[in-house]
C-alpha cells in the first residue's frame, strides 16, 4: 500500500484530530448543543480573519462566498473594477458579469502581482466604482497581491474592497481590521485543515450600511439573512454539521499554535520549497511569490502532466498541475494548512526519481538538499 501525501492548493491534509471528529455521531442543529458548537466557531474565526467583524458562515464552497459577496455590494449596471490575473481572479469577473455589473477590468500578466498605481489610475478613472475585487493569492499562479495598498487606496473611495483569501486565509497576512477591508472570504479545505463544503464571508461596517441599497436578485446567498440568524448563534438553511463540529477542533489547534506563528511556519515552508525547486534547476513562475504554495515552470522538453500522473499513482505524491493558459506549462506544489516539512521533503525525493525515470538530468539529493538546508535554520 502506498503512502498518500496531498500537496495540492486545496484541498490540504486533514490532522486526524480532525478526521476524528467528522467520525462523531450526528446531532441536529436545531439545539441548545449545537448552536453553544456554532458560537464557539463564530468567535473562533474571528482570530484568524484578524477581524472584530461578524464571520457568517455558509455550507458551500469558496465560490458559493464570493457570489454572496458580489450580491452584497453591487447593484447591476454598477461599474465594479476587478483584478485580473489568474484563474481566480477572472472568477470575480465573471460573477459579477451574471449579474449585469459593469466589469472594469485590471489585467495582470499571469505570474505578476498587480500595482498599487493600477488600482489608483482606477478609481481615478471610475469614481462611481461600486466595489474592487481582489485575490489574496492567486491560486492559479501562486501570486500574492498587496492587499494592505490596495486597501487605502480604497479607503479614500466609495469603493468597497472584497478580498477572495479562499486559499490565503491562515497562510498570509491579512489584517482586515487594521487594513481596512470590507470583506473577506475564505474556504474551508485550505489553511482551516477542513475536508471542502464550507465558505466564509466576514463582513465589515461599510458593507451592512451599503446592502440596505443593493437590490441585487439573492435568496440562499442573502447575507443578511445569516446576520439576522447568527443573533440566534444559528444559519437560515441546513449547515453541514460534522464539518462545523470538526471547525471547532481545527480552531482550537489555530489557537493553539497562534496566527504568528502559524504565518512564520508558512514562510519557512515556502522558503524551503522555492529552495528545493531551484536545487533541481527548476525556475520559479511568479514574481511574487506567495507562502501558499510554488509553482515552477515545467522544463523544456518534459512531459509535466505525465510526471504528475507518476508521483500521484507510483509515488503517492500529489501535487498539482497547471491551470487554464498555464496547463501543461507549470507545476504548482502547496505548503499550505497542515502540510509539514517532510511533507515537502518527500515530495522533492519522489520528484527527483520522476525526473530520473524519464531520462531528465538531475543529481539524486539535490532538490532534497537546498531544502533541508532552510529547514536546519
Amino acid at each position: 500500500m502506498i503512502r498518500s501525501y496531498l500537496l495540492t492548493p486545496g484541498p490540504t491534509p486533514v490532522p486526524d484530530v480532525i478526521l476524528s471528529e467528522l467520525g462523531k455521531p450526528l446531532i441536529h442543529h436545531r439545539t441548545p448543543q449545537y448552536r453553544q458548537i456554532f458560537r464557539e466557531v463564530s468567535e473562533g474565526l474571528k482570530s484568524v480573519f484578524q477581524t472584530r467583524n461578524d464571520v457568517l458562515t455558509l455550507t458551500s464552497s469558496g465560490t458559493g462566498a464570493m457570489e454572496a459577496a458580489v450580491v452584497a455590494v453591487a447593484n447591476s449596471q454598477d461599474e465594479v473594477i476587478v483584478i485580473r490575473g489568474g484563474k481566480f481572479g477572472e472568477r470575480w469577473g465573471e460573477i459579477a458579469q451574471v449579474y449585469g455589473m459593469k466589469v472594469i477590468a485590471i489585467d495582470v500578466p499571469w505570474g505578476e502581482g498587480v500595482s498599487p498605481e493600477q488600482v489608483q489610475l482606477a478609481l481615478k478613472q471610475h469614481p462611481k466604482t461600486a466595489a474592487v475585487f481582489a485575490t489574496l493569492c492567486e491560486t492559479s499562479t501562486g501570486v500574492t497581491h498587496d492587499i494592505k495598498a490596495i486597501a487605502a487606496l480604497t479607503r479614500q473611495s466609495q469603493a468597497l474592497l472584497v478580498v477572495d483569501a479562499i486559499s490565503g486565509l491562515g497562510a498570509e497576512e491579512l489584517r482586515q481590521d487594521e487594513w481596512g477591508v470590507d470583506v473577506v472570504v475564505s474556504g474551508s479545505q485550505k489553511g482551516l485543515m477542513l475536508p471542502p463544503g464550507l465558505s466564509f464571508v466576514s463582513v465589515g461596517e461599510r458593507v451592512w450600511k451599503r446592502m440596505e441599497q443593493t437590490k441585487t436578485p439573492r435568496f440562499y446567498f442573502d447575507l443578511l439573512a445569516y446576520k439576522k440568524s447568527l443573533a440566534d448563534d444559528d444559519v437560515p438553511y441546513t449547515p453541514a454539521i460534522p464539518l462545523v463540529i470538526a471547525l471547532r477542533q481545527a480552531l482550537r489547534l489555530i489557537q493553539e499554535e497562534g496566527m504568528e506563528k502559524i504565518l512564520q511556519r508558512h514562510q519557512k515552508l515556502a522558503a524551503a520549497t522555492r529552495a528545493g525547486a531551484k536545487g533541481l534547476g527548476l525556475e520559479l513562475f511568479s514574481k511574487t511569490p506567495c507562502n501558499v504554495l510554488t509553482a515552477v515552470k515545467i522544463p523544456q522538453g518534459v512531459n509535466g502532466e505525465k510526471i504528475v500522473s507518476y508521483l500521484r499513482d507510483e509515488k503517492g505524491v500529489t501535487i498539482a498541475g497547471g491551470q487554464a493558459e498555464m496547463k501543461g506549462k507549470i507545476w504548482r506544489i502547496a505548503h499550505l494548512g497542515a502540510i509539514a516539512p517532510l511533507d515537502i521533503l518527500v515530495a522533492f525525493s519522489a520528484l527527483e526519481l520522476a525526473f530520473k525515470k524519464f531520462g531528465y538530468p538531475v543529481k539524486l539529493g539535490s532538490g532534497v538538499a537546498a531544502a533541508e538546508e532552510v529547514f536546519s535554520c
